[in-house]
């Protein structure tokens, strides 16, 4: 996962709402598709990021610390064209998410990561106009149909089929759907060029193709069938029961309570006495929750862990929450007769990873580039 950070230079995060229950609660998105056709002129794509919901209670302020907004400057400029922040934010905004839930406290490892992440996608984006320079005086074009199935595929991978909750984001995002189709036309290019150009690239062994479809299967099974078995314990930013509980207050009780656990303390008595979830008095266990009941950002970050790790306090604008996973269900994986021309692809790519690497410094050594600070 990419890396991200604060910077006081930095764009603006997107403003984005807040989830209706706690992100491990029972709402249930909208089913999700079946997965698309593959497309004949590009590779399959590797995951391109996208906006998710539910920041931290305490804002996301970067323009030099004073809480300016920023509603789209100027990252970067290639050979004259303009490379926005908005265009950084979008693609920074999951990982964000994910990044506010995990350090609710902020501090100088988060902000760490936002700032290696930031930099990160910003070269990404240089990196694609230098592409698209080259592609666009080839007389490239791509067919419609390949970005719609790519938008379906990111739908489906990062908001669990969920159409509304895709389509609120990019407006809370400040984005139109024309725009992200753009993003996402920059993201198979770059691809389809990095296919065309190293094309004489020797051919995977179907030994090699094997080994990379073992290492990555998981990775590309159906995420939607994936179902978990956990302990959690939610505690309230605003506490019904104790009215002069602040969320400061509130997020040193759920540390404490890490503290707790981390010690040995029983995680079922925990549950009962801080708890306010709806399963607290069974001690906060539920079985079989299927992931598509989860907050998008948050399904990651509880299903990745091995089982049995203590995860938390995760902090969303409601409440903290505290998670032991006891047992993951994996969703189906597609047989390698299936995928076997994405694996091609993959292997392909590591192979000519060394040459793309020469090929886009030589871009970039001809290009007029510069950094907005």
């Amino acid at each position: 996962m990419k890396h991200i950070a604060f910077c006081s230079l930095l764009f603006s995060l997107p403003v984005i709402a807040e989830p209706a229950v706690d992100p491990t609660g029972n709402t249930k998105p909208e089913p999700a598709d079946a997965p698309p056709a593959e497309a004949e002129v590009v590779p399959i794509p590797e995951p391109l990021p996208q906006p998710v919901s539910r920041p931290s209670p305490k804002p996301v302020v970067i323009a030099g610390g004073q809480g300016a907004h920023e509603v789209n400057g100027i990252a970067a400029t290639v050979n004259g064209r303009v490379v926005t922040k908005k265009e950084v934010g979008i693609l920074l905004a999951p990982v964000a998410s994910q990044l506010m839930a995990q350090f609710p406290r902020r501090g100088p490892e988060f902000e760490k990561k936002i700032n290696e992440s930031r930099e990160k996608v910003l070269d990404e984006l240089i990196d694609r106009e230098l592409i698209m320079s080259e592609y666009k005086t080839q007389g490239g074009k791509l067919r419609p149909q390949v970005i719609d199935e790519e938008i379906e595929r990111q739908k489906r991978e990062f908001y669990n089929g969920n159409e509304a909750k895709f389509r609120e984001d990019l407006q809370k995002s400040r984005m139109t759907m024309d725009g992200y189709r753009e993003i996402t036309e920059r993201k198979l290019i770059v691809q389809a060029m990095r296919a065309s150009k190293f094309s004489d690239t020797a051919p995977p062994l179907p030994d090699e193709i094997e080994e990379e479809y073992n290492k990555v299967k998981l990775t590309i099974r159906d995420t939607n069938g994936d179902k978990m078995t956990y302990e959690k314990i939610y505690i309230p930013a605003m506490d019904p029961q104790n009215k002069e509980a602040t969320p400061d207050m509130q997020l040193a009780l759920a540390e404490d309570v890490v503290k707790q656990l981390k010690s040995g303390a029983n995680f079922a008595e925990l549950a009962k006495k801080h708890s306010r979830d709806a399963n607290a008095l069974e001690g906060g266990k539920q079985e079989n929750v299927p992931r598509t009941d989860l907050a998008p950002e948050f399904a990651s970050l509880i299903m990745d862990p091995p089982e049995g790790t203590l995860i938390g306090p995760l902090m969303d604008p409601k409440g903290l929450t505290i998670v032991r996973v006891l047992k993951k269900d994996y969703g189906p994986v597609p047989p390698l007769s299936k995928v076997h021309d994405q694996i091609e692809q993959r292997v392909s790519r590591q192979k000519s990873a060394e040459r793309y690497e020469r090929w886009i410094k030589t871009l970039r050594s001809k290009a007029m580039i510069s950094k907005k600070k």
